[in-house]
């Protein structure tokens, strides 16, 4: 009796450590798939872009204005270029797509300013005519000089730009370098955006620049 006694504590004491080394390796094996599993999340999260789903918005909005047939805001896939904004604002005969960069990557709120052609001024006359008959020079000469002699800075060269009151070659070069980093321009007083333009500048300017 007490042989048997003694086996069956054995088979006690072996059993209790068999359930006890499973126990055990599940709860590794469970510790384990639990970490592996969290950073794998946490990748997910870090790796969402600007959209709540992490996926980068699929349109783009732009304002098309001037010479065209259906002025408005327009929705555009993400990348389109100027010439797609122009297709659906439909431009007018008296566009004047030359003075545009039909290529160029348009961005979110963007806005298309598109020009009218200029009549080109008689022969032998320059600058605008007064009431009198006489001949009043204007602040730009050619391409980016408006009808009424003021520079439009969102297609003026540097050297029209350079007839302004105070702009040399360098302000010139900001201009542009601005205008094909940034777009256009829609207001005047956008210009003190510049580097270098500050309001006394502004100042000198304001009457002789226009934007369209």
């Amino acid at each position: 009796m007490v042989f048997l006694f003694q086996l069956e504590r054995k088979q006690q004491l072996v059993v209790l450590m068999l359930a006890a080394v499973f126990l055990f390796g599940a709860g590794y094996k469970y510790s384990q798939w639990s970490s592996g599993r969290e950073p794998a999340h946490n990748a997910a999260v870090l790796e969402k872009g600007p959209g709540e789903d992490g996926r980068t918005p699929a349109e783009i909005k732009v304002h098309v204005d001037g010479a065209v047939e259906k002025p408005g805001v327009y929705s555009l896939p993400q990348g389109a270029r100027v010439a797609d904004a122009l297709e659906k604002a439909a431009a007018l005969p008296q566009a004047d797509l030359g003075r545009l960069n039909l290529a160029e990557p348009l961005k979110d709120g963007r806005k298309v300013p598109v020009p009218y052609k200029q009549e080109m001024p008689a022969a032998g006359v320059s600058g605008n005519s007064t009431p009198g008959g006489g001949v009043s020079g204007g602040a730009g000469k050619t391409g980016g000089a408006a009808s009424s002699g003021l520079v439009n800075i969102n297609t003026a060269g540097p050297g029209e730009l350079e007839n302004l009151p105070g702009i040399g070659p360098s302000l010139a070069g900001r201009i542009v370098d601005y205008r094909e980093k940034n777009g256009y321009f829609t207001d005047p007083e956008d210009i003190k955006k510049v580097s270098g333009i500050g309001d006394k500048k502004y100042e000198q300017l304001k009457d002789f620049i226009t934007v369209y």
